[in-house]
């Protein structure tokens, strides 16, 4: 296998150009920097990554861990998370688990075999005792509120959040609420489902569990909560949705088969999604994209220096109106 100094001789330049061409550094005359690719392609050179980043002692590679690419709401986080990459040129490596806890640790190990300088956490199925166990290998950033084992966080208050839309349904007269939500579990939904019990309880209404409908991620899974509202004998007048996407589903669902919203059915979403302003749905709109920012600077900052200002930051939240709540 071609080495620097086969490629050097090759090119007829010294290896500290050819050091320098092969890691991008300005100042190399054109020339130059031809006749060593011409070399690389020739000898069939393939540079030992490895070596590079132990030398430098960094990768400049992020790894990010997401249940799902293609929902909305990971894929803002993603989009906030790609322009501050970019911005201080890091690159990101993603791992889609849908929440399978082996595809998760795959991503911590490549973290403690130094494959990457620091991990984002979207969301996770694994134990928070699992992620607190890596934390020496890098530093580990969640994107929800953790105060235990001391982890960095940059996180949206999901009760307070899910308690504001719950209780301007309260105020609209709703004593019958039910939600939907994409899973049962993780924290974010547990938060949810404390507030949702915590509300209903405050007014004095019994929690109902057939009113919670679990699964819900995408529109089709909308349409499906509709038909099964439907088919009940005692509905809730009211929806609190996780998702526009689903929110949407309900509305457009709910408009094919002749259920008027919001005389019937009120609906209010979460994310604040261009479907949501489209279709006049009432939503929450969640900081997705600083979201996704705040956690690289967060990760960059302690790369950098070693320290950061401060290790829990909450992304403020606000209920939006229109016309299906």
């Amino acid at each position: 296998m071609a080495n620097i100094r086969d490629l050097a001789k090759e090119a007829g330049v010294s290896v500290a150009t050819v050091s320098r061409v092969l890691n991008g550094y300005p100042y190399v005359s054109e020339e130059k920097r031809r006749a060593v690719w011409e070399a690389v392609e020739k000898l069939h050179y393939t540079k030992n990554i490895q070596a590079v980043h132990l030398a430098k002692g960094r990768t400049t590679i992020v790894g990010v861990m997401l249940p799902y690419i293609h929902h909305p709401y990971f894929s803002a986080v993603i989009e906030g998370i790609s322009k501050e990459a970019l911005r201080y040129g890091y690159q990101l490596l993603l791992f889609q688990t849908n929440y399978d806890v082996e595809r998760e640790l795959e991503a911590l190990e490549r973290l403690r075999m130094k494959q990457m300088d620091g991990l984002i956490v979207c969301s996770h199925e694994a134990g928070s005792e699992v992620l607190a166990a890596y934390q020496e290998e890098g530093p580990i950033v969640l994107c929800e509120q953790a105060e235990e084992y001391d982890f960095f966080t940059v996180y949206i208050d999901h009760y307070r959040a899910f308690a504001k839309a719950l209780r301007y349904l309260v105020h609209k007269g709703h004593r019958r609420i039910g939600y939907c939500i994409g899973r049962m579990t993780g924290p974010n939904s547990q938060a949810r489902a404390a507030a949702y019990q915590d509300v209903l309880r405050d007014i004095g209404v019994v929690p109902r569990r057939h009113w919670v409908f679990d699964g819900c991620l995408f529109l089709e899974d909308g349409k499906r909560v509709m038909r099964q509202w439907v088919a009940m004998g005692e509905r809730p007048s009211a929806l609190l949705v996780t998702s526009d996407q689903v929110a949407a589903g309900i509305v457009l669902e709910a408009h094919r088969i002749g259920v008027h919203i919001p005389e019937e059915l009120s609906v209010i979403g979460f994310d604040n999604d261009p479907l949501a302003e489209m279709l006049g749905i009432t939503t929450v709109a969640l900081p997705h994209f600083s979201l996704g920012e705040k956690a690289f600077r967060l990760l960059h900052h302690w790369l950098e220096t070693g320290h950061v200002p401060r290790k829990q930051e909450e992304l403020p939240t606000r209920l939006i109106v229109r016309t299906t709540g």
